[in-house]
């Protein structure tokens, strides 16, 4: 039976032009700042934009009018950094990075700040789907490393019993609803993990330092794929920049995967 082989190039195509922005809301430069931090701590904002005539030329953060608490808007304007903006055609993918550096990033639509991003917007669907779509390659990988470096079904002398039993079960299930195929395929992640991890040669090509780093690696992997079958909290335990690094770590040891023939 042969497996095709998916790369992490076809996941970065399919979110080329996705992104998880909202519109930034705006308010008039002249408006009086009790009225706008009212709206705004209603509306739990953190940051808005600031209009003058039809165009956004800046943004006010609601911590700087609490301290403030009286005058215009304007007064407390602050300008668009080049570091907060991004293109609204950036690529989902390529945000991630970009927001371990800045807590909300600014979108530009034909030279207007139009939207705004923050880590936060990561919980919703199409980071999901992207970051959801990026363990499930490299699990793909990791099974397709298995089939090379363990030939004629010589992996079952090296997982544990219990473990081989499960997924025996599993395939035997199926078997009797005629869908089986091969039992390599009712492994669990954290039986390619094991199996991955057995083999130093392997180790070393995909760049883990030793065998306790990769355990700790992809079961960090492991965690976010439930996590993410399951709709939690994608920083529960953890925080956004963790996740961030998670994922960029995720996709360079999906790329070596890939590289081995």
């Amino acid at each position: 039976m042969k497996h095709l082989k998916s790369r992490s190039q076809d996941l970065r195509s399919l979110f080329e032009n996705n992104n998880v922005a909202e519109r930034l809301k705006a308010m008039p430069a002249d408006a009086e700042v009790k009225e706008v931090l009212h709206w705004m701590q209603a509306q739990n904002f953190d940051v808005i934009g600031v209009e003058t005539g039809d165009i956004i030329s800046g943004y006010v953060e609601c911590s700087s009018l609490i301290q403030g608490k009286q005058g215009k808007c304007s007064d407390y304007q602050r300008v668009f950094n080049p570091k907060e903006l991004i293109a609204i055609s950036t690529p989902l993918i390529k945000l991630l990075p970009i927001l371990q550096q800045t807590p909300r990033l600014f979108v530009l639509d034909c030279n207007q700040v139009s939207g705004i991003v923050t880590c936060r917007d990561l919980q919703k669907a199409p980071a999901r789907m992207l970051l959801f779509g990026l363990v499930t390659l490299l699990e793909m990988n990791l099974l397709r490393l298995v089939r090379i470096y363990y030939p004629q079904d010589s992996w079952q002398k090296v997982l544990k019993p219990e473990r081989l039993e499960v997924a025996q079960r599993l395939w035997q299930e199926s078997q009797e609803r005629n869908e089986a195929t091969d039992l390599l395929d009712y492994l669990q992640f954290c039986d390619k993990r094991e199996l991955i991890l057995n083999q130093p040669e392997l180790l070393q090509q995909l760049g883990l330092k030793s065998k306790r780093f990769g355990e700790r690696f992809l079961k960090s992997a492991e965690q976010l794929r439930n996590r993410l079958a399951h709709a939690q909290n994608l920083v529960s335990g953890s925080s956004w920049t963790e996740l961030i690094s998670l994922a960029e770590a995720m996709e360079t040891l999906l790329i070596r995967c890939e590289e081995v023939e």
